[in-house]
This record gives structure tokens, C-alpha cells and sequence, in this order.
């Protein structure tokens, strides 16, 4: 029987991402792990490895160079990650997040709702499940961006303890952001994390954070930043069943199916 921990120590990177340079973005993130230490998970953003663009020809297989850096990585550092790449499979282009434990053991969830306002859903192919990721005891459902305006796909059935949503939510709509994953914490009580990046992009399109994360009353437990950082959450199991014992809420929920 795995171990469950009590609390889970979480790090978040929020991070510039250089624009098409695969090589490049994993020697900077692997810097940046270096540094931490103590932590349970760490936190990437939405296509960390290349921006959000849609040159295809820089997907990889489950076992290319990224897949293998983030199990080299995990191991290293003795830290589970997540972060979403672009992923080819079956000649389709998936937005995929993926959780690597030290064991090298990967979990994995196609993106959903994928963004056709900027034209995502030409490139990509959408997800068709919903997944629950396990560690350490603990029970993720992991969104990509996009998916966080759908709280139909993000309903607490599954009796989750994390919402994690990576992202490249540019600034021009960061209050959606910041409310609707305050929001997402709210109705499911749980806890709830998004992180996202910085930077200006090729398409001009500026990012600036917001990462943060929230507790299963919605409270936020970070200061948002607008600059690169490295933030520190640590979870406890008690704080969400002391909450939802004294609010039953989820008893009443409705029981929606994604068809």
C-alpha cells in the first residue's frame, strides 16, 4: 500500500518561456530545479519547452528529449513534476500535461477545450477524458489553461484534493484568471493552483503571472507577482477535511457527464 502524506510541499515556476527554443528552456528550467529543494512537486507552465505556438514540427514522443529530461529531472531532484508539451501520437499534436514521480512513472491529460479563439483547435487535437492524477496520496485533476472557463470539466465528482492549471494566460486577461481560479477553489473545496508565465512571446502577447494558490474556501496563499519567481505552497489534508466536514457542500452537487 503507497503512503499517504499529510501535506504535500508544491513549488511553482513562474517562469519567461523562449520562444521556440526547446534546448534552451529545459537548460534554464533544469537551473531553476537545481536551486530547490524540500519539495514534494514542482509546477511548470503550458508548453514550457516551446511557448504556446503551433509549429508542429517541434512535438515529441513520449519518449523524446523532453519526456526523458522531466524523468531525469524528477529523479535528480527526487521531486515530481508537471508541465505541458507538445506531444505527437498517432499522427495527432496533443496539448498534454504530464506528472513524472522519481520512479519515472508518467501520468498524463490531453487538454480539453482547446483555444479556438487563437486557433489552437487547427493545429491540435483535443483531449476526450477526464484524468485524475495520484501522488503521494494525493488526488490532482490537472486543466491546461483554456479549460479553467469550463467549471463543467473541473467538477469535483472524483472527490479530488488539487485543481492544477498551467497556463500562458496573457495579461490583457489576467482578472478572468485570477477569479476564476479563486472560483474553481470556492465550488469544488479543494485546493486549487494556477501558474502561469511571463515574458513577451513572438506574437507580442505579454504574460505576467498571476501564479497562485488557493485554499478550499478560496483564500489565496501567495502574493502575486508579475515577475520570474520560484513560490512555495505546503498542502494539508486536514485543512480540506476539516472544511468540507463543516461544509458539506459537495454532498449536494450536481452529477454532470462530459459527452
Amino acid at each position: 500500500m503507497k503512503k499517504t502524506f499529510a501535506k504535500l510541499h508544491c513549488t511553482l515556476l513562474q517562469s519567461t518561456i523562449l520562444w521556440q527554443q526547446p534546448k534552451a528552456n529545459l537548460l534554464k528550467f533544469e537551473r531553476e530545479i537545481e536551486a530547490i529543494s524540500n519539495s514534494d512537486l514542482i509546477i511548470l507552465p503550458e508548453l514550457f519547452n516551446t511557448g504556446f505556438c503551433f509549429d508542429t514540427h517541434l512535438a515529441e514522443t513520449m519518449d523524446g528529449t523532453t519526456v526523458q529530461w522531466m524523468q531525469k529531472m524528477a529523479k535528480k531532484s527526487q521531486c515530481a513534476l508537471m508541465g505541458s508539451i507538445m506531444i505527437i501520437e498517432n499522427d495527432a499534436i496533443y496539448n498534454r500535461m504530464l506528472l513524472v514521480t522519481p520512479t519515472g512513472e508518467i501520468q498524463h491529460y490531453d487538454k480539453l477545450h482547446l483555444f479556438a479563439y487563437g486557433n489552437e483547435d487547427k493545429y491540435f487535437k483535443k483531449g476526450t477524458k477526464i484524468v485524475i492524477f495520484e501522488l503521494n496520496g494525493w488526488r490532482i485533476k490537472p486543466i491546461i489553461c483554456y479549460d479553467l472557463r469550463f467549471p463543467v470539466a473541473a467538477r469535483n465528482t472524483e472527490s479530488y484534493d488539487i485543481l492544477i492549471c498551467v497556463a500562458n494566460w496573457p495579461n490583457t486577461r489576467v482578472d478572468a484568471w485570477d477569479t476564476l481560479l479563486k472560483a474553481r477553489a470556492i465550488e469544488n473545496q479543494s485546493y486549487t493552483i494556477g501558474v502561469n508565465r511571463v515574458g513577451i512571446d513572438a506574437n507580442n502577447l505579454t504574460y505576467i503571472g498571476h501564479s497562485n494558490g488557493y485554499d478550499p474556501l478560496g483564500k489565496p496563499l501567495l502574493e502575486t507577482t508579475e515577475n520570474e519567481t520560484t513560490q512555495h505552497l505546503i498542502l494539508e489534508k486536514e485543512t480540506i477535511q476539516t472544511i468540507r466536514k463543516k461544509f458539506p457542500f459537495l454532498d449536494d452537487r450536481d452529477e454532470f457527464i462530459l459527452k
